[in-house]
């Protein structure tokens, strides 16, 4: 009888730890994606959030600051590990979003429609899918780039919806491309390899694309901070107008300000203070 019960309570715990992908913190579940494992204050929270830790194949790869509302990311943070791969295929959703009982890993839309009788209404009602992008002139835009990860796990993680806005197609493919790319392998040579975290955002606009369902962001912004080679601390960010390819190089300090007079918000902070805020010239990239 004394096993039955210890096995009961083993089962239980089980259960419960089964439900933290969807998490009422990221202090308290996946810190380790922000730097001195200090996640963004509280000024850019949407009326409906999720916090997400990301997961997949049972290990946890980023996290997002998900809209539920708006069915758009309010931002995705990481550590920046770039290596060679081939782009994943295929689109995931959360589980989690739709009921805290059903799986942490992420799913296709199909998968899950057969293993837990899951309708596509359900999972519609809590987040975008592949299809609202269809025939909608808008890229499925990375906040987290697959790109700026080193396996093949890592970068299939990137491919969920919940990482995913709708971005504007030449932003997306040219200005944003080429900050990815160039400018943050340029700018992290400097950086300790492993201590490398980035933010990447979205703010929400005034409209929307699938009969309403899912929010055309009004600009797209990116904040890094990472330890130097020589025990210093730098940091750096841009941010875009999402119907522009074109995006503006500004220090951290200037990207927070402008998030607050785009939020309407005062005293937005996106990493620990240790993270300087007055680096970098602006200028055009």
């Amino acid at each position: 009888m004394m096993l039955w019960l210890l096995l009961l309570q083993v089962w239980a715990s089980c259960l419960w730890l089964g439900h933290s992908e969807v998490v009422t913190s990221f202090e308290s579940s996946c810190p380790q994606f922000f730097f001195r494992e200090t996640p963004p204050n509280e000024a850019l929270e949407p009326e409906n959030p999720a916090w997400i830790c990301q997961r997949y194949n049972n290990q946890y790869f980023f996290a997002t600051l998900y809209d539920r509302k708006e069915r758009i990311p309010v931002y995705s943070a990481y550590i920046y590990e770039p290596g060679p791969g081939k782009r994943p295929q295929g689109w995931l959703v959360e589980p989690q979003l739709i009921n805290d009982s059903l799986p942490q890993d992420m799913y296709t839309v199909q998968a899950l429609e057969r293993a837990y009788n899951i309708t596509r209404a359900q999972i519609m009602q809590s987040q975008a899918v592949s299809a609202d992008y269809e025939n909608s002139g808008w890229d499925r835009g990375h906040l987290n780039p697959n790109g700026h990860h080193n396996t093949l796990a890592s970068r299939n993680a990137t491919f969920t919806l919940t990482n995913i806005v709708p971005m504007n197609k030449k932003l997306n493919r040219k200005a944003w491309k080429k900050y990815e790319q160039q400018t943050m392998r340029q700018k992290t040579k400097k950086c300790q390899t492993d201590k490398i975290y980035v933010i990447v955002g979205a703010v929400p606009g005034n409209s929307s694309i699938a009969g309403g369902r899912v929010n055309v962001p009004s600009h797209i912004w990116s904040g890094a901070c990472c330890k130097t080679k020589n025990n210093t601390v730098s940091a750096w960010a841009a941010i875009a107008n999402n119907k522009l390819n074109r995006i503006w190089k500004i220090s951290l300090g200037q990207l927070e300000k402008r998030l607050g007079q785009l939020y309407g918000m005062q005293n937005v902070s996106l990493f620990h203070s240790d993270c300087p805020r007055n680096m970098s010239l602006t200028s055009w990239a």
